[in-house]
């Protein structure tokens, strides 16, 4: 089997890891246990944001881990846009999640009805340089949010984190992230809209094939498409079930099968009105 790297680098040098767990849709109390079990199986990547009102609890789970801070890849989003909004809400955010502070810190949107979303970027520039954070990146930001902000800035986001599953693969997007240094992470990485996707042939067979669950199929074909990858469970067997994807490997004809699902239609919010 061919080994596949815990971590990648990004453009600044700092190291990410590239299975992680997702916090979306999780209230305080319920983030607080959810990420203790993520943490004790293993993961050390965590993403939250302020729009999910859980920092709290991500926070508070980290603490109690008993994992010394430089051992958790902790990753927050911001949703208001302007420079100075955006520098506020990233006090707020290391004061609930009580760090110094944050490995990664993004726009959630980039909100073009707003038009803020280049000086926001500077903002996240100006705090990498002051050390609050270490890696400045973007969510759901397109080709044209992605070009404008290093063209007027100087400074391309080391990753975007966008929807992506096999349903909605972004193959574009995931060139234009490799021409300039960007990494690339998934959310939403087994689909959106229920179970769909677990029960497309391409899925099924590779399950079968490897003696593994169609969840587990899904989320290996977006590591070894070169993801970084985030999913989210409350349920401490499936959080567990989630993690047991690195020791077997899709083979090209696997991943080829599942890449052909790809029908190009979003299943979540379009960047280009979500915010505005």
């Amino acid at each position: 089997m061919t080994r596949l790297s815990t971590a990648i680098t990004l453009s600044s040098g700092v190291e990410i890891p590239r299975y992680g767990y997702g916090t979306f849709r999780i209230d305080d109390d319920g983030a607080q246990a959810a990420v203790e079990t993520a943490l004790a199986t293993g993961y050390r990547l965590v993403d939250t944001a302020v729009g999910y009102g859980n920092e709290v609890g991500v926070g508070r789970a980290v603490a109690a881990s008993g994992l010394a801070r430089d051992e958790v890849f902790l990753t927050s989003k911001v949703w208001e846009h302007g420079y100075d909004d955006v520098k506020r809400n990233l006090q707020e955010s290391l004061e609930r999640l009580g760090t110094d502070h944050l490995d990664l810190y993004l726009l959630h949107w980039p909100r073009p009805g707003v038009d803020k979303y280049v000086e926001s970027w500077q903002a996240l520039l100006d705090a990498r340089a002051e050390g609050l954070i270490r890696s400045a990146g973007v969510s759901n930001f397109t080709v044209e949010h992605l070009a404008r902000v290093e063209a007027e800035t100087g400074a391309a986001p080391e990753l975007n984190q966008v929807e992506l599953h096999p349903y909605f693969s972004q193959p574009d997007l995931r060139v234009y992230h490799a021409e300039h240094a960007i990494a690339t992470e998934s959310w939403g990485p087994l689909g959106l809209r229920g179970g769909d996707l677990f029960d497309e042939p391409a899925v099924t067979a590779a399950a079968e094939a490897h003696g593994r669950t169609a969840a587990q199929v899904i989320l290996r074909w977006n590591l070894q498409r070169g993801n970084v990858v985030i999913p989210k469970s409350v349920t401490p067997d499936r959080i567990r079930e989630n993690w047991e994807v690195l020791d077997f490997e899709l083979s090209q004809a696997d991943l080829d099968a599942i890449d052909a699902l790809d029908t190009g239609e979003r299943q979540g919010g379009d960047p280009l009105e979500v915010g505005n």
